[in-house]
This record gives C-alpha cells, sequence and structure tokens, in this order.
C-alpha cells in the first residue's frame, strides 16, 4: 500500500487513505443490494425479451443479423448475456483471490482492510447473482477457453500491486459502460434489467478504489516497471475482452456458427461499441503512464483502441 498501515501512522498520506476508504465503507451500508431478494427470480423467463441490448450483440449490424428472425436474435442477445455473466464470475475468483493474498496478514483495523473485506463479500453475491441469471436464461455454463483458465490462473497467483488493480479496473469498466445500457433499455428483459442495476451501483464503488490503489501503486514507481506492467494489464484486457463473448452462444440460437463466428470477428459496428465504452479507462491509463507503446498491441487486438 502507499504507507504503513499501522495505528500509529498519522502521516498526511495514510489519513487521507483512510478517510478514502471510510467513505467506501459508509457508502456501502448506506446503499447495497441483496441479490436473493432484489432480483424477480420466480417469474418465468418472457422470450419476448433480449437479454441485452441488440446494438451490443456481436452480429449485430452483420448481413447475418438481417437475416435472423426476431426469436433467434431474441435468444443471441439472452445467450451473450449470459455468456458475459459466465466470465464475470471467473474473473471475479481472481479478483477476489488477489485481494485476499494483497491484505493477507496486514492491519484488520485499517479501513482499507475492511473495505478489501466488503468488496470481496460484495463480488461473492454477484457471482451467485451471475450465476442464477444465467440459468434462468436457459444458458448453459460458458466457460473461457483453457488457455484462458490458465493464464488466468497464473495471473491470479503472481500479479501484484498496480498490475493486479488495474486489471481489475479494465474487467469492470468494460462491463460498467455495458451494463449502464442494458439496465435502461426496456427491451431488455426485467429481471436482467435489476441484475444490471445492481452490478453498476456496486461496482462503481470497487472502481473507485482500484483507480485510487493503481495510482498509489505507481507514486514510486520507476520507467521500467511501468512498461512492463503496462503489458501485464494490457495482455489481461486482452485475454478478459476475448473471453466475454463464448462462441457457443451461436449453437445455442440456432445459427451457422463458423459463419457467424467469421462475421462477428469483422464486426465493425461492435469493435466501435468496444472502443466507445473503453475512452474513459484508457484516458486514466494513459494518465497512470500504464498504456505504453508495447501494450497499444494488446488493446487493438481486443479492440479496446
Amino acid at each position: 500500500m502507499t504507507t504503513s498501515t499501522t495505528k500509529g501512522d498519522e502521516t498526511p498520506q495514510a489519513t487521507d487513505r483512510e478517510e478514502f476508504a471510510d467513505r467506501l465503507l459508509r457508502s456501502s451500508e448506506i446503499l447495497s443490494y441483496d441479490p436473493l431478494q432484489e432480483v424477480d427470480w420466480e417469474t418465468p423467463l418472457d422470450t419476448d425479451y433480449h437479454g441485452t441490448s441488440p446494438e451490443w450483440s456481436t452480429l449485430y449490424g452483420t448481413a447475418y443479423w438481417e437475416e435472423m428472425t426476431p426469436e433467434q436474435q431474441r435468444e443471441l442477445t439472452r445467450q451473450e448475456a449470459a455468456s458475459v455473466a459466465c466470465t464475470g464470475i471467473w474473473f471475479e475468483m481472481i479478483l477476489q483471490q488477489m485481494i485476499l493474498r494483497d491484505f493477507y496478514a496486514k492491519d484488520p483495523t485499517d479501513p482499507a482492510f475492511q473495505w478489501a473485506l466488503t468488496e470481496i463479500a460484495d463480488e461473492c453475491r454477484h457471482s451467485i447473482m451471475f450465476a442464477r441469471g444465467a440459468a434462468k436464461l436457459r444458458a448453459p455454463a460458458y466457460r473461457p477457453r483453457r488457455l484462458a483458465v490458465e493464464l488466468g490462473r497464473l495471473f491470479k497467483t503472481l500479479a501484484f500491486g498496480e498490475a493486479a488493480y488495474a486489471a481489475i479496473l479494465v474487467a469492470e469498466e468494460v462491463l460498467d459502460v455495458m451494463q449502464r445500457d442494458w439496465m435502461r433499455d426496456e427491451r431488455v428483459v426485467p429481471f436482467v434489467r435489476t441484475v444490471n442495476n445492481i452490478h453498476v451501483v456496486e461496482e462503481s464503488r470497487h472502481m473507485k478504489f482500484a483507480r485510487e490503489e493503481t495510482k498509489a501503486r505507481l507514486a514510486k514507481a520507476g520507467w521500467l516497471r511501468r512498461q512492463v506492467q503496462a503489458i501485464v494489464v494490457a495482455g489481461a484486457a486482452h485475454v478478459i475482452v476475448s473471453s466475454m463473448w463464448n462462441k457457443k452462444v451461436y449453437e445455442r440460437a440456432g445459427l451457422d456458427v463458423k459463419r457467424a463466428v467469421r462475421e462477428a470477428k469483422a464486426n465493425e459496428h461492435h469493435k466501435s461499441m468496444l472502443r466507445s465504452s473503453c475512452a474513459g479507462l484508457m484516458e486514466f491509463l494513459n494518465s497512470a503512464g500504464l498504456l505504453t507503446k508495447a501494450s497499444h498491441w494488446f488493446y487493438k487486438r481486443a479492440n479496446l483502441l
């Protein structure tokens, strides 16, 4: 962390950090949700609704999308919503392990320590919420490809400092922009809108914490460390974003998988949506010195730049 976390440390920097963590804790006490109570899990799925805003579908804007029936379009967006949710669960499990490792054996009276545990509790609830949501959307367990799983295992074990928190920020910010659109869209099935609203509200605090921790860890970082960590974060971003839309969603929607994958990869509309969603994130990474020339390759491959 930026300073010692012992009670005797009364430096202005430590005080500012404690006050920031205190604010997050108070916000969590005032505005948090229990998904088991807030989400309508009992009403049967209404297939007249989409699972995401259609404009966020990987095939929206392609010739294949125009050929699909409205029923196929809605089924595809529901399966894509489930795929994004399953990827969210996978990364939230990585996130929880990194935070636990970071705060292992540190001062439990420190508000930052208590906030870290609060964030982990939030992520546990979110993962259960996403899991139940995917099941209600009648989706299978969409898992990342084996290589992504093993890279994630390596990342959660070795990533430290700004690399861990900046990667957390990347995953949360990309999902945040999408979900803000989905939660306001009346074409999206109501229970998914509620899920998105809960996640957006609670993740806003997580993103603030990740930004502050990233900046704090980089305060005394030299040029070489920034260069290395920038590549680590960019690589993690590429793996996360490329895992969000599992190609099996096309099969579940009754589509020609090979054609769907081919048209999705060439879909400039979807690439544009991703780039626009990451404008604020890229600005932050650039200001933190984590948007280097070497890292650009990964972000462009993930259509984030």
